[in-house]
């Protein structure tokens, strides 16, 4: 009986307990709906700016989707690297061992080298345990120092080497990208070394490209690769870079695996023991003596 004396039978009362639960039931419901379109009608947070003085500031306002999600990618892939400490490196000393490959194959035992390389253009190489080979690149000439002499090197090697260079990572992040009329594209993902990577197709404006796969989970690079027609047969090659094995060495992440191939076939890899950035280095490493022998004289 309530207060005004009227009697409510249980049924009564239940079916109006049940009533209030379905009232609190259908609010709970709009309300929860005005959230969810609230939600839908917010614009998604906006990607971190491109840094003014990236290499691929002159893409961050583009309209394509092809572009933007280029864009995204090399930032990331930056970013893991290093950011500016990677993008700021000037120069790198490194040693380890190296292996040559011929048809895929190995084709001698290791050997310890020990490298210096100055962006953007030096390069030296020291060959074998007594240090006594020297493979030195300076601007586009290079040469072979040895127990003989000085000598220019082989015109095909240093065509290689030359090639090698242009299409090395850091060649494209900090030249092609920023060169006025390049061009980059989002083109899928694909499998490289067991892992999903996303593509990245790097067009210059001299209509040369390469692609660069970069590992979906820590967008780190982990292949570059390029074509060209051999002026001989005028047939295709194609040849890649695959990095592995990064570990972080003064705030950049360094590969310490780096294998070379040629149309799909190991041509030399190489595992570095221990590696320094922005070292000072001796102007004299980068010199030579002028050319003393000609190795070729003997077979004429």
């Amino acid at each position: 009986m309530n207060q005004s004396g009227v009697r409510h039978s249980p049924q009564l009362i239940a079916g109006a307990g049940k009533m209030s639960v379905m009232r609190r039931a259908v609010v709970l419901l709009f309300v929860l709906v005005l959230v969810v379109s609230a939600m839908a009608q917010t614009p998604p947070a906006a990607p971190s700016a491109v840094p003014a003085g990236w290499p691929t500031a002159q893409f961050a306002t583009a309209k394509d989707p092809g572009v933007q999600k280029a864009v995204q990618i090399l930032d990331q892939m930056i970013r893991a690297l290093g950011g500016d400490a990677w993008l700021n490196v000037s120069s790198m000393t490194s040693e380890g061992r190296a292996y040559s490959f011929s048809h895929g194959q190995p084709n001698s035992l290791s050997i310890l080298y020990w490298r210096f390389w100055e962006w953007p253009d030096k390069e030296r190489v020291e060959l074998t345990k007594q240090r006594d080979i020297v493979e030195l690149l300076v601007g586009d000439k290079g040469y072979e120092i040895t127990y003989k002499g000085t000598a220019t090197q082989d015109a095909k090697l240093l065509e290689e080497s030359l090639r090698r260079r242009e299409h090395s990572l850091e060649w494209v992040v900090r030249k092609w990208l920023p060169a006025p009329g390049t061009a980059i594209l989002y083109s899928g993902t694909a499998m490289v070394e067991r892992n999903l990577a996303d593509q990245i197709t790097v067009l210059s404006a001299s209509n040369d490209s390469v692609t660069l796969s970069i590992d979906g989970q820590t967008h780190l690079p982990v292949r570059i690769s390029y074509s060209w027609r051999d002026p001989m047969d005028r047939q295709f090659d194609e040849a890649s870079t695959v990095f592995g094995n990064y570990k972080p060495l003064q705030g950049v992440q360094t590969p310490f695996s780096v294998v070379q191939y040629r149309n799909d076939e190991m041509s030399a890899q190489r595992f570095l023991t221990s590696a320094t950035y922005n070292t000072s280095l001796a102007p004299s490493l980068f010199e030579t003596k002028g050319i003393t022998y000609n190795p070729g004289a003997r077979r004429q």
